[in-house]
């Protein structure tokens, strides 16, 4: 049985997503502020953490800087939906995804069950890894989809091979242009526009309806593995 973490100042909210969480055989912890949010996850180690951003004292990001400090666990937060800059502030600390407000809960459900499904394959360490049909061979330069090898550009199989490897976590611009060209890019968006479209037109089978890399509108970009 996984373990959530739900941290969230509104009583009734933390009430209605344990109750839908653990109809769905989770185990919920709750916190609603962010210093009993650190305290929970020391003492009890979630497999995740659903984590507000408006939250008194110490706030969402706040948190999430605090646990990148020592901890790995996986961050969705829930965030507002004209709130444009703390999303990238969140996912440029250290969360791995966000969920706009209202949401729905099958849509959070869905984000939560792609979390936790990454597998440690997609560890920077990796050499070759998998995701859906393509393969990524770093020491041989080479990447495939459907056994089929790929002719890319070298930057276009290094921004293919960060994607992959982030597979089902929401990317940044900044993010995206710091880890493929460096820091004297992170704000060239154009310049990852056009990278981006080029990389679909080879790897999408529809590039006007992108199935694998998907845009995020205004934060980035993500590699959908389903």
């Amino acid at each position: 049985m996984k373990k959530i973490l739900v941290v969230d100042d509104e009583r009734q909210i933390r009430r209605a997503l344990g109750l839908n969480l653990t109809a769905r055989d989770y185990h919920v912890v709750y916190a609603g502020t962010g210093e009993t949010a650190m305290q929970a996850a020391a003492t009890e180690h979630p497999d995740l953490v659903l984590l507000d951003l408006g939250l008194p004292g110490l706030s969402g990001i706040g948190v999430i800087e605090a646990l990148r400090g020592w901890s790995k666990v996986p961050i969705i937060v829930l965030t507002a939906r004209d709130a444009e800059y703390e999303k990238i502030t969140a996912l440029e600390g250290g969360a791995d995804d966000y969920v706009t407000k209202p949401f729905g809960m099958d849509e959070l459900l869905a984000r939560i069950r792609a979390t936790l499904r990454r597998q440690p394959a997609k560890d920077a360490q990796a050499r070759i890894f998998e995701v859906a049909d393509f393969r990524i061979d770093l020491d041989a330069h080479v990447a495939s989809r459907g056994g089929e090898e790929l002719r890319l550009t070298p930057k276009e199989f290094d921004l293919l091979a960060h994607l992959m490897r982030n597979a089902g976590k929401v990317l940044t611009h900044r993010a995206l242009l710091g880890a493929v060209w460096g820091g004297d890019y992170t704000e060239q968006h154009e310049y990852l526009r056009v990278f981006i479209g080029q990389l679909r037109k080879k790897i999408e089978p529809d590039p006007s309806k992108p199935r694998y890399i998907v845009t995020e509108p205004w934060i980035g970009y993500r590699f959908n593995p389903e």
